[in-house]
């Protein structure tokens, strides 16, 4: 272990010491960590889940709301002064207003406190007065997660994997090639190790697009106040076996680890380390569109998401959580609402499905876990109608348009998803370029115009079971 490594173990250690002895004589403390995917609906789900908290006439599902036991919710300001705040208000304004419109998506860490008070229950609800939990909401892109896969990785390791993992995907020719131009380079200047970062980071663009998920390292796309620093501006390049002192290869290398040291590691340290409950939100329904590779490559995603969760299968966790776990992960298939309600229990046996491979091999050291298909914000009606002589259950909404505007009003059947998840994971692992057994269509929906009572959150699909699940032992 080297000096560094020693001096974070220590100071996790007198955190965790810190942390216990100061829960006992304090107010308790739910750090719920919320990441995912590109076009997972993050913000939206934080904004809803905040909202309906603070106005609770939806969150029947949540047992401390049903039993009348939550008095009142209220906003604080967060407890680390160097975190930026989740902007919740405009978030919240952009969803209510005359003409609502989706946020803008998570760019960088969050951070939100929400302070509860609540009655307690059973034997003690007659002794004691109300107390106050406060709920740490972390934002964080979930591209950021699947840096951990490479903290105890080399540079020769991740770049056999990606480029094996890119080979046949039409989005990397542009980055193939000039990869494999830059093989055994051993003369170079810093426009060629720039060209080479933006025909990586062009490829992970377009890879985005097409619905892939594997997309490391993940602040390629975010790269923020970093965008152009050596630390960012890299590639996976073909492994050389006696690269030379001063070759591309090395210089590569270098970065890949500065890479790791300055930028990943410190979100590890600082934000992730402290969190204990978790929600992973993913875009199942946007894959199956997108088709089996699409589906294939989620899955492989979310088990490498899902070693973040298991310090036991990486070393520089186990160092820095040190015995420390997320004690509760909730993998949401979000956008429930483009699919009649018929068809939720399929999506969430799909997302049991497309998680089930991980969850047994990341073996969580007594986490628990739960699957279901919510929808942060539900933006459509449901309605049947008559094609053929057959019913057809649809939703309807108001479509969004590619400009980001709002279009016209329309009905959609998204096709039926089958009951058994094995008819989409099978031909998605034998690597099929599409459903042999029809199409899955998905169109993309404004949020609608809102008319709210008082004490009303926004309308949800399930967010109040994922509350319960998530917080609900806690109050």
């Amino acid at each position: 272990m080297i000096i560094g490594d020693f001096a974070d173990s220590v100071v996790r250690q007198v955190e965790a010491v810190g942390q216990t002895v100061t829960g006992v004589f304090s107010e308790p403390v739910i750090r719920l960590g919320v990441t995912g995917l590109a076009r997972a609906g993050k913000t939206v789900f934080i904004t809803s889940l905040v909202a309906n908290l603070l106005d609770r006439a939806r969150m029947t599902g949540l047992v401390a709301q049903a039993d009348g036991r939550i008095v009142t919710a209220y906003l604080q300001p967060q407890p680390d002064d160097t975190v930026p705040r989740f902007e919740y208000e405009s978030h919240l304004a952009a969803l209510t207003s005359a003409a609502p419109h989706w946020p803008d998506s998570t760019r960088a860490v969050s951070e939100l406190r929400l302070s509860l008070k609540v009655r307690p229950s059973g034997l003690l609800s007659g002794m004691q007065g109300p107390r106050v939990v406060h709920l740490d909401i972390v934002d964080y892109p979930g591209e950021w997660l699947l840096d951990l896969g490479l903290m105890d990785r080399s540079y020769a390791e991740w770049s056999l994997d990606m480029l094996a993992r890119i080979e046949h995907r039409a989005q990397a020719a542009e980055f193939l090639s000039a990869a494999q131009a830059a093989h055994g380079k051993e003369s170079w200047e810093e426009p060629d190790a720039q060209a080479l970062a933006r025909a990586y980071t062009g490829y992970l663009e377009a890879a985005r697009k097409a619905g892939y998920s594997d997309l490391t390292p993940g602040r390629f796309l975010l790269p923020g106040e970093m965008a152009g620093s050596p630390a960012l501006t890299f590639a996976p390049l073909p492994v050389e076996d006696k690269p030379g002192r001063k070759s591309l290869y090395r210089e590569m290398e270098r970065r890949f680890e500065a890479y790791k040291s300055k930028v990943a590691k410190p979100f590890f340290r600082d934000h992730f380390s402290r969190i204990d409950r978790q929600v992973v939100l993913v875009d199942a329904l946007g894959a199956i569109h997108k088709g089996p590779r699409a589906v294939e490559d989620l899955r492989q995603t979310l088990s490498d998401i899902l070693e973040a969760f298991s310090p036991g299968r990486n070393s520089f966790l186990s160092r820095l959580l040190l015995g420390q776990r997320v004690e509760k992960i909730l993998f949401a298939a979000t956008k429930a609402d483009h699919l009649h309600h018929s068809q939720h229990g399929a999506l969430s046996a799909i997302m049991q499905a497309l998680v089930r491979d991980a969850v047994d091999r990341a073996r969580f050291a007594g986490a628990e876990t739960q699957a279901m298909a919510i929808a942060s914000l539900r933006a459509t009606v449901e309605e049947t109608l008559s094609h053929e002589g057959r019913a057809l259950d649809c939703v309807r909404g108001t479509l969004l348009e590619p400009d980001g505007t709002r279009g016209r009003k329309a009905a959609m059947y998204p096709g039926e998803l089958p009951e058994d998840p094995a008819r989409l994971l099978n031909p998605a692992r034998q690597g099929q370029e599409a459903w042999l057994d029809g199409d899955y269509a998905l169109m993309s929906f404004a949020p609608g115009v809102l008319r709210l009572k008082p004490g009303e959150g926004p309308p949800h699909i399930r967010l109040d079971r994922a509350a319960q699940f998530l917080l609900g032992d806690r109050l």
